[in-house]
């Protein structure tokens, strides 16, 4: 790899772009290609694969052998809401690889004591938000029930690339939330974007079972698609 390259790779990851590196393993040729340019590309379905399932490996083409590498971002998980199913949460997504960072305003919540060795922010969503990538590699999920914290957030989210929204509550519950972002400006198609109730249908109980759900519900949609898909 030249150094070229490698500066291209690592910008690449500062600045949170996917991107593959096809190395064709008769002659060494290697070719870098964005996500974005993956659907045009020869090899496009091979790229989408990989970049969906994060899958390095070797691949036959026309002309031989190639090896694509797979350079996506981190993902990460904002979990509005530092409540019981949060604690729950947050220690499955981080052993699923995920950067976790907890957003809640409310400081008898919010204690490092109940969040260990997690970004904590004890601030307003639409605060803590602001500046943080919501890409594609980021899922969002609101867990308050109450719309002045969970609102702001669902707002941003809907605005961004986030490759999931999810948010507790019941079908009432979500009813009423989805009238609210109507007011806001959202369009149907923008709100079937949220999975509400949250998380895969499972029969859970418990906060424990809760967060199993959730990140089912997150990690189906990262590797297959929405559930409209």
């Amino acid at each position: 790899m030249d150094r070229t390259t490698l500066d291209r790779i690592r910008q690449a990851c500062a600045e949170r772009e996917a991107l593959a590196l096809i190395t064709d393993l008769a002659t060494g040729r290697q070719e870098l290609v964005t996500k974005a340019e993956a659907a045009s590309h020869p090899l496009a379905g091979e790229l989408e694969h990989g970049f969906r399932f994060d899958r390095s490996g070797v691949v036959a083409t026309p002309h031989g052998e190639a090896f694509i590498n797979i350079y996506n971002p981190a993902l990460q998980l904002v979990v509005i809401g530092a409540v019981h199913a949060a604690q729950h949460v947050v220690p499955i997504a981080r052993s699923l690889g995920y950067a976790v960072t907890v957003i809640d305003p409310r400081q008898a919540f919010a204690t490092e004591q109940r969040f260990t060795d997690v970004a904590l922010l004890v601030q307003w969503p639409d605060e803590a938000l602001t500046g943080m990538s919501l890409d594609e590699r980021t899922a969002l999920i609101a867990l308050t029930h109450d719309p002045k914290i969970d609102d702001p957030a669902l707002i941003l989210a809907l605005r961004s690339a986030c490759f999931y929204i999810g948010a507790l509550g019941s079908r009432k519950t979500h009813a009423s939330r989805l009238e609210r972002l109507r007011q806001a400006g959202f369009s149907e198609d923008d709100l079937k974007r949220i999975d509400a109730p949250i998380g895969l249908d499972i029969g859970a109980r418990g906060a424990p079972e809760i967060a199993v759900s959730i990140m089912a519900g997150i990690t189906r949609c990262l590797r297959l698609g929405s559930a409209g898909d």
